[in-house]
């Protein structure tokens, strides 16, 4: 048993040092950092969506954002798309669960908004169907993928794409790369 888990740690540090090695990851990893600090600078939202742990970790990076981080600072818009679970089992029972994001971020999103959606797979048919709405309103995308990028890749502004196809390790390292985000912008947003 402890030699599982000595294997799982193993495992995810291993994740974790081809994300420092890769240049390409690291350089998006900033320019989102900056992108997300310029529409808050603008006035804008950002907005997360995902699926299980994924909308877990959506919700946790929007709160990193409207609640605090590392400072006692004014609150930042944003939100995680499917809090409102009234409105998420409506829309998926009287439509469908394909358009669950979609249909909320036609309402709200406007342009120069940021979208985050976090897909271990890069196939999460919501958040596809929420990354083409994002570009008809004039938004910004940001995906948060496994190694492919799956068919978010082709729909991403800005791709994460960690390299893994094992979910847990995928979600541990969004959610590293989500508090470095968190950080950069809240120091960049805030001179601190």
């Amino acid at each position: 048993m402890k030699e599982r888990i000595i294997e799982i740690i193993k495992a995810s540090v291993a994740v974790k040092n081809q994300v420092l090695a890769d240049d390409v990851l690291l350089d998006t990893v900033e320019k989102v950092a900056d992108v997300i600090t310029d529409c808050f600078r603008k006035g804008n939202k950002v907005l997360f969506c995902g699926n299980g742990g994924s909308a877990a970790d959506a919700q946790h990076l929007a709160a990193e954002f409207s609640g605090r981080f590392y400072t006692d600072r004014d609150a930042l818009p944003a939100e995680a798309l499917h809090v409102n679970t009234s409105y998420l089992t409506a829309v998926a029972n009287d439509y469908s669960y394909d358009v669950v994001y979609s249909r909320m971020v036609k309402g709200i999103g406007r342009k120069g908004d940021v979208l985050v959606g976090l897909s271990t797979s890069g196939n999460s048919k919501n958040i596809i169907h929420a990354f083409k709405q994002a570009h008809e309103n004039g938004m910004i995308t940001v995906g948060f993928t496994g190694d492919s990028g799956g068919q978010m890749k082709e729909i991403s502004d800005y791709l994460i794409n960690v390299p893994s196809k094992d979910t847990p390790r995928i979600q541990e390292s969004h959610i590293l790369l989500g508090h470095i985000i968190c950080e950069m912008v809240e120091k960049n947003y805030f001179n601190h």
